[in-house]
């Protein structure tokens, strides 16, 4: 029933490309993904065949190494990705939105140093914006950044790093007092390089442990703590200081897609399950998929999948294309996420108390999807950024 995430208009390349990823979480994680989940143990060989694969240059330029695919291409991995574990996708997204930034606001400089290492996944990236009093108010972020000549020296802290221990490059938020009026005016973007691991890793940038987790196992997200830390001038993402919030916006819908496809893929993995358990279960002399109330829940799945797929595929495009992306990616972050949800707890009545237990894959599932109504925007910020869109933008 691959027909329920199939996409129209693909190119030959990539369909290979999903075939390869398809066949590569068929293989190698579908098969240790809950192992590796239970332990909470970070993937290092799955990461290595990803490297293989050239997975952490899919979106970067030819130029620099890349695979220089389309967001379309990337948001289609992620999804089957996350299909196996959506933990392993996570270490992509951070990753996609730092590279993404970089290749797009960066200045030719800090392009040419850092995009054929990140393509290479010889270095892995972290975004940083949230901080312990704020979540979704980015505007209102405290960490300070203060020029001392040729350099800032930034202090404060932040939270919900997702790869912060392992990547070796963070773009991070600060306020710099540079730009306008406004908070949001005064925001600016630093890419700032660390030892991977734990503890100081550059004086002034310390990675404190790792926050334990409901789910999403396995990728490390952490603090961090910034003390006195000195990040030379012309590490300022595009030599732009004070339009650090407008070029992480832009890299945030490439994110909300990111989350869209991930909540994509979560479901089709709860829909099979579901389908698979209902075609061997047997209650009162017949399978339950041959029940009324399973058959109809099937069909409710089934619909909410396609749905989220295409919104997804949508907003990928509308993104790629160069266009206004913030309503459609708003909105398949928003409707993959809830769906997503929906189906995951349909998938866990289906299988009834086996789905309560830690040896059936769909506690995984159960365990993962609400991450997915928190990253990138809860519910509710998706719904204010389309409503106030709608009512500036739209043409009656």
């Amino acid at each position: 029933m691959r027909r329920l995430t199939d996409t129209d208009g693909l190119t030959e390349p990539q369909r290979d490309i999903l075939r390869t990823v398809r066949d590569f979480v068929d293989a190698e994680v579908l098969p240790v993904a809950s192992e590796l989940d239970h332990a909470d143990a970070y993937p290092d060989g799955l990461v290595h065949k990803l490297k293989d694969l050239g997975a952490f240059g899919l979106m970067i330029g030819e130029e620099y190494g890349g695979l220089g695919e389309s967001l379309l291409t990337y948001a289609l991995v992620v999804e089957e990705l996350s299909r196996g574990w959506i933990s392993l996708s996570g270490i992509l997204n951070t990753h996609f939105i730092a590279a993404y930034l970089v290749a797009t606001h960066g200045t030719q400089e800090q392009r040419d140093y850092f995009l054929p290492r990140m393509a290479a996944g010889e270095i892995r990236s972290a975004l940083s914006m949230s901080e312990p009093g704020l979540g979704s108010d980015v505007a209102a972020i405290r960490t300070a950044a203060v020029r001392d000549g040729d350099d800032y020296v930034i202090t404060g802290q932040k939270m919900w790093l997702t790869s912060g221990a392992t990547a070796s490059l963070i773009v991070l938020l600060a306020r710099t007092d540079e730009g306008g009026d406004r908070p949001h005016q005064n925001l600016t973007a630093f890419l700032v390089e660390k030892d991977p691991g734990f503890g100081e890793t550059r004086p002034g940038l310390t990675i404190p442990g790792k926050i334990h987790k409901l789910g999403y196992r396995g990728v490390d997200t952490t603090e961090l703590i910034l003390d006195g830390l000195r990040v030379p001038a012309n590490r300022v993402l595009g030599m732009r200081p004070g339009r650090g919030f407008y070029q992480i916006m832009d890299g945030i819908e490439v994110g909300r897609v990111n989350v869209a496809a991930r909540g994509c893929g979560v479901a089709l993995r709860a829909f099979e399950l579901a389908l698979g358990y209902a075609r061997q279960r047997q209650t009162f002399g017949k399978i339950i998929g041959e029940h009324q109330a399973i058959t109809f829940k099937l069909a409710e799945m089934a619909t909410k999948v396609t749905a989220a797929h295409q919104t997804m595929v949508m907003a990928a495009r509308r993104k790629a294309a160069g266009g206004q992306a913030d309503v459609e990616a708003g909105m398949a972050k928003y409707l993959a996420a809830e769906y997503c949800k929906e189906v995951v707890e349909d998938s866990l009545r289906i299988h009834g108390a086996y789905g309560y237990s830690t040896e059936h894959e769909i506690e995984r599932l159960y365990r993962d999807a609400p991450l997915l109504l928190i990253g990138e925007g809860t519910a509710e910020i998706q719904k204010m950024v389309i409503g106030r869109t709608l009512v500036k933008d739209y043409q009656l």
